[in-house]
């Protein structure tokens, strides 16, 4: 995930914060927590989206979010039927809480490439509406799409 950002977002100052929690819905929540209190404009979550019994992520994710953003799991899961049958059992979600965009991602990188590729366009848009910093992307890998505005609205 580092390194598909290092290449999609072309911004001078970009901190990335990591993590490792275990499959623990209490484990998930504090992390988010966490990154959340640091005011992270984006949290991206990797694995546990599917319909294993330790697959917790979605449940942890929605129980935080203030807000579910169901267009972001619709277009990751259309995005990953193009490519593997299978992606109907997957459970990505994403969310906001405060300033925060969380996005669930499956575990093997292929898939975490095909569904970034589905939605990260919305991105700093949507980070944008959060009031969080402006994200720019390289068009070489994927362009933003922000609404033109009228001059004076």
């Amino acid at each position: 995930m580092k390194a598909w950002l290092e290449n999609a977002l072309t911004n001078s100052q970009v901190e990335y914060l990591s993590q490792v929690v275990a499959d623990e819905q209490t484990e998930i929540l504090e992390a988010l927590q966490e990154f959340v209190d640091k005011e992270c404009c984006l949290v991206l979550t990797t694995g546990g989206t599917g319909p294993a019994v330790r697959d917790v992520t979605p449940e942890a994710t929605i129980a935080f979010c203030d807000r579910i953003l169901d267009g972001f799991g619709e277009e990751m899961r259309r995005a990953s039927l193009k490519v593997v049958p299978t992606a109907i059992l997957s459970r990505q979600v994403a969310g906001t809480r405060k300033k925060t965009l969380i996005i669930n991602l499956p575990g093997k990188p292929a898939a975490i490439n095909d569904c970034l590729m589905a939605v990260f366009a919305a991105v700093p848009y949507c980070i944008d509406l959060l009031e969080g910093p402006r994200l720019e992307t390289n068009p070489d890998v994927i362009e933003s799409f922000r609404p033109k505005t009228k001059k004076g609205q």
